[in-house]
């Protein structure tokens, strides 16, 4: 017999989710091809694709001595040729990792929002949408792919196996050619005993924007995902990029943090 969805929390019950729980759930809603853990932090290796899934992540360092516990880390990246590439939350430990990097020169770049919006009203999901659960569904990530590609070698390979590693929920809203006017993705992922889902693969074909779609799929992402128990939704976002900040904003989400990259310049 079937396993009912758990039933979603009230927003006044749910926890906060700081530190650990909330960069755990983010590393699962994107889940890299291999995690290292060493020293206190994760390494994370996707073959070069997405900083998300291939840099480095400061759980637990030594804070006794935090040079030394950098230096083994990245020794490990040095033998296979690898610059790296460090993941900087707001909150410790990571903040004291960004006053060692950026002493050494290391670059500021892809300053992210960390969105949370609690699933407690939604609307009804789209009668357009068209609906995949569990498994990545092959038809779905040739639209995104199609919508939303990454650069690199083996890029199209390596992004479907990092979208395989988590069961989603991934909803389409076709055009009228048949091709997918928008897709989008939310990860089912667990913190503790709850069950939340992370938005991520957002995409409306540039001719097909400015038509409510981006409101129309991220509503019918979010109404399915508390249909399967999610308590919560989050998201991240670049700060550059703000007719998603104000899209999500007008849904009902609220800022719980941010991370931005260290990247160490090119000699």
């Amino acid at each position: 017999m079937s396993r009912r969805p758990r039933r979603p929390q009230r927003a006044s019950a749910l926890p906060p989710l700081t530190g650990s729980r909330l960069i755990e759930a983010l590393i699962a809603g994107w889940r890299p091809l291999q995690r290292l853990d060493v020293g206190g932090f994760a390494v994370l290796r996707s073959r070069g694709i997405t900083r998300r899934a291939h840099s480095i992540v400061a759980l637990d360092p030594d804070p006794e001595q935090p040079a030394a516990a950098l230096e083994q880390v990245e020794s490990l990246l040095a033998r296979a040729g690898e610059r790296p590439v460090h993941r900087i939350f707001e909150h410790e430990p990571s903040a004291s990792l960004d006053v060692l990097l950026a002493a050494r020169g290391d670059e500021a770049v892809g300053h992210s929002e960390i969105l949370e919006l609690p699933l407690t009203t939604t609307a009804p999901p789209s009668g357009a949408a068209l609906v995949a659960t569990g498994a990545l569904d092959a038809d779905w990530f040739a639209q995104a792919w199609a919508l939303a590609p990454r650069e690199g070698e083996h890029a199209r390979d390596t992004l479907r196996d990092i979208l395989a590693g988590t069961p989603a929920l991934q909803v389409r809203i076709p055009a009228a050619d048949g091709t997918a006017a928008a897709v989008g993705r939310a990860a089912l992922v667990s913190a503790g005993r709850e069950q939340l889902a992370v938005l991520n693969m957002i995409a409306v074909a540039p001719q097909q924007r400015r038509q409510g779609l981006g409101r129309e799929l991220s509503g019918t992402l979010l109404a399915l995902a508390a249909a399967q128990g999610a308590g919560r939704a989050l998201l991240e976002v670049e700060r550059d990029n703000a007719p998603a900040l104000s899209l999500y904003r007008a849904l009902g989400s609220r800022r719980i943090g941010g991370y931005h990259y260290r990247a160490r310049r090119e000699d």
